[in-house]
């Protein structure tokens, strides 16, 4: 059994950072940060902290657009998508990892947590999983599909916890010269894994996405879960 709310991380300026929280009724473990893609905090992204929490972890979800002139959920229509990149590409990332690291020490702290942190992002939320990993203190993460990674591989000295990056090769966000680029500079790199997933395009873990690649979205929770774990 799970419980769910609604708390309040951080207030600036009249703006709450406000976020989604999804744990154990009982028990102590260790805490998942979910970082949404471009759509925002929105049902899949809270089911996917509700799978955190059924297996055990504290899964909680910032609202990483709450500095947006537009904060909330915007939705999968066709005519929405163009707002939902813009806004995706005004989010400054420094501030974002800023507020990731709030939301890393707030759930850290709580009492049902055993110390333990895991970043696991999707998308916009990926390259931002792979910067909470050099930045916020995370003990793990998780970047699936993440946009951009290879524009701060410069960072990855300063990375120390276990990191996966997930791709799918038929992605029509992320170019394979992208991967490439990423695979090569992370080879060898301690506790850092790349895993490639020839079928799956954009988004393949969103069941809400025609995209949705049940396949490939097993095994790569089958490997994010068995890091997370690791975490107990």
């Amino acid at each position: 059994m799970i419980e769910t709310e609604n708390p309040t991380l951080a207030t600036e300026q009249g703006r709450d950072l406000n976020a989604y929280l999804a744990r154990p009724k009982r028990g102590k473990g260790p805490g998942v940060v979910v970082l949404h893609d471009m759509f925002g905090l929105n049902e899949p992204i809270r089911g996917i902290a509700d799978r955190c929490a059924a297996r055990g972890f504290a899964a909680l979800v910032p609202n990483l657009f709450w500095r947006s002139t537009h904060p909330a959920v915007i939705p999968y229509d066709d005519d929405r998508h163009a707002q939902a990149w813009d806004r995706l590409k005004a989010l400054d990332l420094d501030v974002a990892a800023r507020d990731i690291r709030i939301a890393v020490d707030w759930l850290r702290g709580q009492d049902f947590v055993n110390g333990k942190i895991a970043t696991v992002g999707f998308c916009g939320g990926g390259r931002l999983a792979f910067l909470a990993a050099a930045r916020s203190g995370a003990d793990a993460a998780a970047a699936l599909y993440g946009l951009g990674i290879s524009q701060h591989l410069g960072e990855l000295g300063r990375i120390g916890c276990p990191l996966q990056l997930h791709y799918g090769l038929s992605d029509q966000h992320v170019s394979k010269a992208e991967i490439d680029a990423v695979a090569a500079d992370v080879r060898g790199h301690p506790g850092t894994e790349v895993f490639l997933y020839p079928q799956a395009g954009h988004s393949f873990a969103n069941p809400m996405r025609p995209t949705y690649d049940a396949t490939a979205t097993a095994q790569a929770w089958s490997r994010i879960d068995a890091m997370l774990d690791k975490l107990r």
